[in-house]
């Protein structure tokens, strides 16, 4: 699961958290509390990786920032998926009118898997990873 360091730090002018990202630095974001600002937090990293999916850039690999005010902020699973399947067409230099050409199906579809914030059927994301030569393994853990 891709899980990106957060750093919470406490702001003593307004109250609570301004939170940042040291692999994500054009996202930032605060809330009231700590878990309102996990839930901004959260929030502002899917934001961000939109943005790169999107722009068609590199998904920035995250680190393990250990430390006293670091939390980890977990990409929900179906957006891992979304993610795994832009990067996957990067490295075959599939855009999305090819990988559409290829399932046979519309542009606009192909946009909708890529789109992190449309609930898509994993069978389609794994049904694109195919044509692509990929496929899809999850993986089960305790929770923390």
């Amino acid at each position: 699961m891709l899980e990106y360091s957060a750093l919470f730090t406490p702001d003593p002018e307004a109250g609570g958290f301004v939170v940042t990202f040291p692999d994500l630095p054009e996202a930032i974001t605060e809330g009231a509390t700590e878990e309102e600002a996990m839930l901004y937090a959260a929030d502002a990293v899917a934001t961000s990786l939109s943005v790169y999916v999107d722009r068609g850039m590199d998904i920035p690999t995250p680190r393990k920032v250990s430390g006293r005010n670091y939390r980890r902020i977990r990409i929900p699973a179906l957006s891992e998926a979304k993610i795994s399947l832009s990067v996957a067409m990067r490295q075959a230099g599939v855009r999305a009118a090819g990988l559409a050409r290829r399932l046979n199906c519309r542009k606009s579809q192909i946009d909708r898997l890529l789109d992190l914030g449309h609930p898509s059927p994993l069978d389609q994301i794994e049904q694109a990873l195919r044509v692509l030569g990929k496929r899809l393994v999850l993986n089960l853990e305790d929770a923390a």
